[in-house]
């Protein structure tokens, strides 16, 4: 990261057309420097502290949550209204957040977003210790997290590059999918035992409290020191001028369709390991637990092993998804327990490599000017499909069997990899070069019209 004057003002350089379409992350600086090399930046070792603390209150109160209701209503499908109610905001109103994360300071603006969701943890905090809670209390407080989430989520992603630069953006968004998948491990444990012993309340108040690590992490940062880019102005047409912009360039359209199939059919983990835990392997609440902890830790090594690569490629997003259908195909068609636990494990490696390498593709290949619009575009197809694919997936669980319901998912999968990749290659002007010069002997794609200036 240069330390000169003009670094902290200056947008990020665009990527080189052979960036573009390899997918290659462009570098102002060393890349790829060690695991954990983007810790070396103040700010964003202090963002990364702070998120360690409140992603692990986060996934305390997703339990907490889910616990609740069930022992409000003792209806599954009242837990399954919760989880839509705060899905539903990023489907519907995605676009705006991004809007809004252009045209703001995105470090003044989560410092505001991360204070109401705290709120958020305090008032079921409030209504669970004092007795009065209703299931329609939860129903709200998780419908206004998912509002909030609409501008947090899309700031955060693309604040992230204001914080590293894009030198180290790859190896941040790695470790960033490490930290949540750490607290993955470590929350729903909390979790259990706060519940058991002294009651859901603390959990949410837990939750609430934790929320005041990210805001100190982000008054403590040096203004100075992040690589600002320029606010969009308040304007009419800026969401579709975001809509345009993507649509236009092949680098963002396809990876963001493919992350829509994934996000929609092949993510729908919950509903097929309690199938599987309960109807197949005929376990209970504890076997339950192991298959997520399983895949939570084969997501954690994936994110570590992500943060040492110092490149994103297309054609890696597009191998690790077909890979990922693969795995879940197999997985579907496990005879025995301990294969279906050890897919997992892989299963989570590959699935955190599809999210990080197409987070970050899709990050370098963005003016940083619309990087909030096409992140919050990124993250509405890929978080908001799940309220649209859940429903499906459930469907043909119910109907065909679990083993249908995974194996079908997966071949989603594979089919849309498949079919982006021969996209990319036909229709996105695009082709593939056998590079044989100095001893490398690997296909890459290239534009068109530069293979024709070659010749």
């Amino acid at each position: 990261m240069s330390s000169g004057p003009g670094a902290d003002s200056a947008p990020a350089p665009k990527p080189h057309d052979d960036d573009h379409t390899s997918g290659t992350a462009p570098q102002d600086g060393p890349a790829g420097q060690g695991t954990f090399s983007s810790l070396r930046i103040r700010n964003y070792r202090l963002f990364f502290t702070g998120a360690i603390v409140s992603n692990t209150g986060t996934w305390m109160a997703r339990i907490t949550q889910d616990w609740l209701v069930l022992s409000l209503t003792g209806s599954a499908a009242a837990v399954g209204i919760t989880t839509a109610l705060q899905f539903l905001p990023m489907l519907l109103f995605g676009l705006y957040g991004g809007v809004i994360a252009d045209r703001c300071p995105k470090r003044l603006l989560l410092l505001f977003s991360q204070g109401a969701l705290g709120l958020c943890g305090l008032t079921l905090a409030v209504l669970t210790l004092s007795g009065e809670v209703r299931v329609w209390h939860v129903y709200l407080v998780a419908f206004l997290l998912g509002m909030v989430t609409v501008v947090d989520n899309p700031t955060r992603q693309s604040f992230v590059s204001e914080m590293v630069g894009p030198g180290q953006l790859r190896n941040a968004v790695s470790l960033n999918s490490a930290n949540f998948q750490s607290a993955r491990l470590v929350g729903p444990a909390v979790a259990g035992v706060l519940i058991t012993a002294v009651g859901s309340g603390w959990a949410f108040l837990l939750n609430g409290l934790s929320f005041l690590a990210p805001i100190t992490g982000l008054l403590l940062m040096r203004p100075a020191e992040l690589h600002r880019t320029e606010r969009v102005p308040r304007g009419k047409g800026q969401l579709r001028e975001g809509l345009k912009y993507v649509a236009g360039r092949p680098e963002l359209l396809w990876p963001i369709v493919l992350v829509g199939f994934i996000g929609t059919f092949a993510f729908n983990f919950p509903i097929w390991l309690t199938a599987f835990a309960d109807k197949v392997f005929h376990a209970g609440a504890g076997t339950y637990g192991l298959l997520n902890t399983l895949m939570a830790a084969g997501s954690l090594a994936g994110a570590l092993l992500a943060a040492r690569r110092g490149s994103s490629r297309l054609r890696m997003l597009l191998g690790a998804a077909a890979l990922l259908g693969v795995l879940e195909i197999a997985a579907a068609v496990s005879p025995s327990f301990w294969l279906f636990a050890a897919l997992l494990v892989a299963i989570g490696m590959v699935g955190l490599t599809v999210n990080v390498t197409a987070n970050s593709s899709v990050q370098m290949a963005t003016d940083p000017a619309m990087r909030g619009r096409v992140m919050s575009l990124y993250m509405m197809v890929f978080v908001g499909g799940t309220p649209l694919g859940a429903p499906i997936v459930g469907w043909l669980t119910d109907h065909y069997g679990v083993r249908v319901g995974m194996a079908t998912a997966g071949a989603v999968a594979v089919i849309a990899a498949v079919a982006i990749g021969l996209i990319l290659v036909r229709v996105g002007g695009m082709r593939l070069k056998l590079d044989l010069r100095r001893g490398h002997r690997h296909v890459r794609m290239v534009p068109r019209e530069r293979l024709t200036a070659a010749a």
